[in-house]
């Protein structure tokens, strides 16, 4: 239990520092000249990161105890650990890719440089199309090497994980179409923005769900939360 507590604590930490990132949890009623910071509408975090944000807690929450049961599940005798598929590395690689491409859409629009943010909107959801593409040859190349679902807990696990992954990554590429939609109509600049700064928020932490579970499923989860244990102790 001391590995899973260990384990959840530095999910935990991590998630709050990159929401402190997204200034999600800042106070601007204590910040310094609080009165100029609320005068314009551009000053105040906007609602719909307000309402992601508890999403994203939410959500992360859920995968956390999904490794908290994981860890405890692997404990029993007759879990069985199965080979991680060498095409779940390439996933990764085209997961990082598609959340650069988003994080380039946001830096693009800020910039009004709309040719980009259009290009940078689209090669995201691609690689996202992409990304879902490989873990279900990682899926076909497990089945076929004769590791089903229902074979062994450690497969079960497998799957559910990367199946709750990838159904976030679909909803994602809707909100995702969504905001390609409008950057080539007529929708405000700032709204625009909002759009893509929202997917991109999404996107960076999808990949920060995805390389937890990696590790988890790599089997290195233990080990690196020894090395956080001995740098606490």
């Amino acid at each position: 239990m001391s590995v899973v507590v260990v384990f959840l604590l530095v999910i935990a930490g991590i998630s709050a520092w990159w929401l402190s990132r997204q200034r999600l949890l800042s106070k601007p009623w204590l910040e310094q000249g609080a009165p100029d910071l609320l005068d314009g509408p551009e000053a105040a975090i906007p609602t719909q990161k307000i309402g992601l944000g508890v999403f994203l807690a939410v959500v992360g929450c859920l995968f956390a105890l999904f490794a908290s049961a994981y860890f405890m599940r692997m404990e029993v005798s007759d879990w069985r650990a199965m080979p991680l598929p060498r095409i779940l590395w390439v996933n990764t690689g085209i997961l990082v890719l598609s959340s650069v491409a988003l994080q380039i859409a946001v830096v693009a629009s800020r910039r009004d440089q709309l040719d980009t943010t259009r290009l940078a909107l689209v090669t995201g959801g691609l690689t996202a199309l992409v990304f879902l593409a490989g873990q279900l040859l990682a899926w076909r190349d497990l089945t076929d090497s004769g590791y089903p679902l229902d074979a062994n807990p450690a497969n079960s696990f497998f799957y559910l994980l990367t199946a709750m992954h990838g159904l976030h990554i679909v909803g994602g590429l809707v909100a995702l179409a969504r905001t390609t939609y409008k950057a080539w109509g007529a929708a405000p600049r700032e709204r625009l923005q909002l759009s893509v700064e929202l997917c991109a928020m999404y996107w960076h932490f999808l990949l920060f769900i995805w390389l937890a579970i990696f590790v988890l499923l790599a089997g290195w989860a233990a080990s690196f939360v020894d090395i956080c244990r001995q740098l606490l102790t």
